[in-house]
C-alpha cells in the first residue's frame, strides 16, 4: 500500500508501507494507464499509440486512494487509478546493475559438480507443480532430464507438447541421431562431439532442443552438458580484454551440408544486451566459418580468446556427465548450454531422437502456471 503521494507536473513520487519511495514521471504513467480506454480488458494490450498520447501531458493532481494511486492527466482532464502492487512491481527509479556481462535475475550458473535436475515423466504429465518444478529447472540451470518415459519412436514430441511447440528446420520437425553411411552432418556418426551450441548458423537459433533415447546399448556415448553463460564468467574473470573481444566482434557461422540448404549467421560467440547483460552462447567449431569482421591487429587477440574459451569449455571439471538410458531424455536451453558426446562403439546399438523447440513456449507456460498457484512458485 501507499503512505503517501506529491507531484509536480512531469513527475509523481510515491512512498509505500514498506518505506520506499519511488518517482514515476508522467508521460510513463499515461502510456501504461490501466483503465478500459487505454488497455484492453480482456488481454492487457495497449489501445492507443505514443502519438495519441498529448505531448504536452502533465499531472494536475494526485493522491492516495484506498493505498493506491489516483493521478488526473491534462489536458486529457482523465483520471486513473495506479494500484500500489502494480506500482511495486514496476519501479524503475532504482539503482540499476550495469555490470558488464552479468547474468539475468533467476538464472544459476553451474559446473560439473551440480546434480542433473530431473523429474519423471509420468509425474510431469499428471502433477502440475511437479511440471512447473521442472519447467523452472530448465529456465534457471538451461537443461533437466525426464525419465521413464515410453520407448516408442517420435515420443520426443510429446516432451515439446508439454509446454509448447516443435520448431520445423531443414532436418524435419525432427532428426536421427544414430551411425549413417555418407553422414549430412557429424552428428549421425559414433565419433565423439565437442560442446557446442546446435545450428549457429541460423538466425534466430532454435533455442532449445531435445534429445530422447530409443536405445542406447552401444559402450560409451555418454551426454556431457556444459554451462556456457559459466564458461563465459571464468574467461570475463581471467581474461576482460578477450571476452570484450569475443562479445564485441561477430563471429561467422555457416552449414551448406545437403542440396538447397546454405545456412548463414553474422552473430558474437558471447551475446549480451545493450545493457550488457549476457543473453547468449554461440559456440560449434564445425560450422565456424572464416572470421573476417575482427580489426587486423585485433585478430590474433581475438583468437587468444577464442582458444581460452574453448579451454574452459573442454575443462571435465565443467562438464555434467550422464547416459541416457531407454525412455529417457534431456532438454538444453541452446542459447546457454552446450552438449557434447562421448564416442561410442559400433557393437551394440545407440538410436536418439532430437528436435527443436523455442523457449519463449517454456517461459509463457511457466509463468501462467506460477499465476495460477503463486503460493506453491514461491
Amino acid at each position: 500500500m501507499l503512505r503517501t503521494a506529491t507531484h509536480d507536473t512531469s513527475v509523481v513520487t510515491v512512498e509505500f508501507d514498506t518505506g520506499t519511495k519511488a518517482r514515476f514521471h508522467a508521460i510513463w504513467l499515461r502510456d501504461n494507464a490501466l483503465d478500459p480506454e487505454t488497455r484492453a480488458p480482456g488481454n492487457g494490450q495497449r489501445l492507443i499509440t505514443i502519438g495519441d498520447i498529448p505531448a504536452a501531458v502533465s499531472v494536475s493532481a494526485a493522491e492516495v486512494v484506498s493505498g493506491d494511486l489516483r493521478v488526473t492527466f491534462q489536458p486529457e482532464d482523465k483520471t486513473v487509478i495506479f494500484p500500489a502492487a502494480w506500482l511495486a512491481d514496476h519501479i524503475y527509479d532504482r539503482n540499476v546493475t550495469t555490470e558488464f556481462g552479468r547474468t539475468a535475475p533467476g538464472i544459476t550458473t553451474w559446473e560439473g559438480d551440480i546434480a542433473a535436475p530431473s523429474a519423471a515423466w509420468d509425474q510431469v504429465l499428471t502433477n502440475p507443480a511437479t511440471k512447473r518444478d521442472w519447467l523452472a529447472a530448465v529456465a534457471e540451470f538451461g537443461f533437466a532430464k525426464l525419465t521413464g518415459g515410453p520407448t516408442e519412436p517420435e515420443s520426443l514430441l510429446k516432451v515439446a507438447d508439454l509446454f509448447g511447440y516443435v520448431r520445423e528446420t531443414n532436418y524435419g520437425p525432427y532428426f536421427e541421431v544414430r551411425t549413417e553411411v555418407n553422414p549430412t552432418n557429424l552428428a549421425y556418426t559414433g565419433l565423439g562431439l565437442q560442446a557446442h551450441t546446435d545450428n549457429p548458423y541460423r538466425d534466430p537459433v532454435p533455442t532449445l532442443q531435445i534429445l530422447y533415447c530409443l536405445e542406447n546399448s552401444a559402450e560409451g556415448g555418454d551426454s556431457i552438458v556444459v554451462d556456457g553463460f559459466r564458461a563465459a564468467e571464468k574467461l570475463r574473470a581471467k581474461n576482460p580484454e578477450g571476452f570484450a573481444l569475443l562479445a564485441g566482434y561477430p563471429a561467422r557461422f555457416e552449414y551448406k551440408g545437403s542440396d538447397g540448404v546454405c545456412l548463414r549467421s553474422r552473430r558474437p560467440m558471447i551475446e549480451l544486451s545493450p545493457d550488457g547483460e549476457l543473453i547468449g552462447i554461440r559456440f560449434n567449431n564445425r560450422s565456424t566459418a572464416p572470421l573476417v569482421d575482427i580489426p587486423f591487429d585485433q585478430m590474433e587477440a581475438y583468437y587468444a580468446a577464442y582458444r581460452q574459451f574453448g579451454e574452459i569449455i573442454d575443462d571435465p571439471a565443467m562438464g555434467v556427465s550422464f547416459k541416457l538410458e531407454p525412455g529417457e531424455s534431456f532438454i538444453v536451453d541452446n542459447t546457454r548450454v552446450l552438449h557434447a558426446r562421448l564416442g561410442y562403439s559400433s557393437a551394440g546399438s545407440r538410436w536418439l531422437q532430437g528436435c527443436y523447440a523455442d523457449k519463449d513456449g517454456l517461459l509463457s507456460t511457466l509463468a501462467a502456471m506460477e499465476m495460477a498457484q503463486p503460493e506453491a512458485a514461491e
